[in-house]
């Protein structure tokens, strides 16, 4: 068995929207599309929680207090994805990784159906992640 690509990734809402990443066309996996806030590999030595805020600061300038981890559906077996709900940061979300993301954005949950997702299979699970962040 070939051992699954540790990823953390960050689901933030904030008033009731979901910030989602455009992943840029020349990426090498899932190019043009939208994505998790941020996310990326959990490096040697490093716990999901720790790459999360990591991957937040490096990729939108943020730092993330209290990520909470909720689960997620993501269909590719090559990767063993961590999800977390992040309600609450430090700064204001920025393209900070321009390399990787050509946009940024809020949406409401009832418009992520109609993006061409990198893990359509994960709208679910956003969803749900969105429900327990505004009760």
């Amino acid at each position: 068995m070939v051992a699954r690509i540790p990823i953390s990734v960050a689901v933030l809402v904030r008033d009731g929207l979901v910030l989602m990443v455009h992943r840029h066309p020349s990426r090498r996996w899932y190019p043009d599309s939208w994505s998790f806030s941020a996310g990326g590999h959990v490096e040697p030595g490093e716990l999901p929680h720790q790459a999360v805020s990591r991957e937040c600061l490096e990729e939108l300038g943020v730092r993330v207090r209290d990520p909470v981890a909720i689960p997620l559906t993501v269909n590719d077996p090559t990767l063993d994805v961590h999800g977390f709900l992040v309600t609450s940061w430090d700064g204001e979300p920025v393209n900070a990784a321009p390399e990787e993301h050509d946009d940024l954005r809020w949406f409401r949950p009832s418009d992520l159906a109609d993006l061409k997702m990198a893990h359509p299979e994960s709208l679910s699970s956003i969803l749900s992640a969105v429900r327990v962040a505004t009760g």
